[in-house]
């Protein structure tokens, strides 16, 4: 009986998929519950597993793009034991295919440890004749794999495959927030010389309390809170002709992959400590990294944070990410000279980026919003004091 494969909807939006990779091979046997590919949207990953065991046959390769509902494969069942003398009939040939380009004997020596089977059938040499003498025909013993990578070009100057579908999102989000936003950023600076000392010195009670380390992006999840609180116009949003002011603080926080940048969001963070959000935090990088993350995962925030700090960036301006009309860029912490009280001292600065919607938020009220991250940062008492 074969069962067929079929890609599964993953989400009300999402119409098609890359198959990214093909866990099993042609061929191969595999046990219900097997994980046979990954499936790429244009949101999230998916992985595919064997309903009934079987040998598998692909029929769709790597790197096509598949619609909801295609057939990409069939599992054969009962036929995992009619297999087993192919798989091992492949390795024998394989020393003729080496050897096509030595002299070769007329018979080829038997051996003890070769199958029965083999010894029954056609004889090895005129298949790694045929093999040799008419380029990509291959033996029976050995079907070509399923092709894996990209082709490159002949002179081997560059390599072209197809953009993955979250790849291909990414790219369609940023030129329309770019194209349909009117888009501005302000920057300042802040002083985390009082996070840091807080954070060193509460680390050890709160590793013990909470079992989850304290981290600084809390602080700046925590600050958004407080100045979306202070700015109300920065957690609004543009709906057609109408503006939709939020009255919920679900904040995105910006997670780089392998498969590229992805916004999980942070439910309800206003009402949630310090230690929650950290553990919210290392469950999504977590998600993100096994390719576990799902679409309502990424939807329904209001506010953005993008930390470039983690790999060195110093000064950035951060695209929005639509609907929403604000997002946060935080910067790598870096010791320079201020002047403070007259006197010029040393202090771990960051730089802040709040990109906006003109449309919507006035360079006021971004400025002042900016100003709130930053006294919540370098006084982290007021976000404790609601201050």
């Amino acid at each position: 009986m074969s069962i067929e494969v079929k890609i599964p909807s993953v989400g009300e939006s999402i119409t098609s998929g890359l198959i990214s990779t093909w866990h099993k091979q042609d061929g191969e046997t595999v046990a219900a519950g097997d994980l046979l590919l990954t499936l790429d949207t244009d949101k999230v990953s998916s992985e595919i597993t064997a309903e009934a065991p079987g040998v598998l046959k692909i029929l769709v390769p790597e790197g096509e793009e598949v619609k909801i509902g295609t057939v990409v494969a069939t599992i054969e069942e009962g036929a995992g034991a009619s297999a087993a003398p192919a798989t091992s009939a492949a390795p024998a040939a394989a020393p003729e295919l080496k050897a096509e380009a030595q002299p070769a004997p007329a018979a080829p020596e038997a051996k003890p440890s070769a199958p029965a089977p083999a010894a029954s059938s056609a004889p090895a040499t005129p298949a790694a004749s045929t093999a040799s003498s008419a380029p990509g025909v291959m033996p029976p013993e050995a079907p070509a794999p399923v092709s894996t990578r990209p082709a490159p070009d002949p002179e081997g100057r560059f390599t072209r495959r197809k953009m993955s579908p979250l790849r291909r999102k990414i790219a369609s989000q940023l030129v329309m927030a770019q194209q349909t936003a009117a888009m501005l950023t302000t920057f300042n600076e802040c002083d985390m010389s009082n996070v840091m000392a807080l954070r060193k010195r509460m680390q050890e009670a709160f590793v013990k309390q909470y079992e989850v380390k304290l981290g600084f992006m809390s602080f700046f999840i925590k600050a958004a809170v407080h100045a979306l609180k202070a700015v109300p116009s920065v957690n609004s949003r543009i709906d057609g002709d109408d503006l939709i002011l939020n009255h919920f603080f679900d904040i995105g926080v910006a997670v780089g992959t392998e498969r590229g940048l992805i916004v999980p969001v942070l439910r309800e963070t206003d009402s949630k400590g310090f230690a929650q959000i950290e553990r919210d935090i290392i469950e999504y990088a977590g998600k993100a990294r096994d390719g576990k993350i799902k679409v309502e995962d990424l939807q329904g925030g209001v506010f953005t944070i993008s930390n470039g700090g983690v790999y060195g960036s110093l000064l950035s301006t951060p695209i929005l990410n639509p609907p929403q009309s604000a997002i946060l860029g935080l910067h790598k912490i870096q010791e320079r000279p201020i002047a403070l009280n007259g006197q010029v001292v040393i202090r771990p600065m960051m730089n802040l980026a709040l990109s906006y919607d003109h449309r919507v938020i006035d360079g006021k009220e971004a400025v002042t919003f900016l100003i709130k991250i930053k006294e919540a940062i370098e006084d982290p008492m007021r976000l404790l004091l609601e201050m």
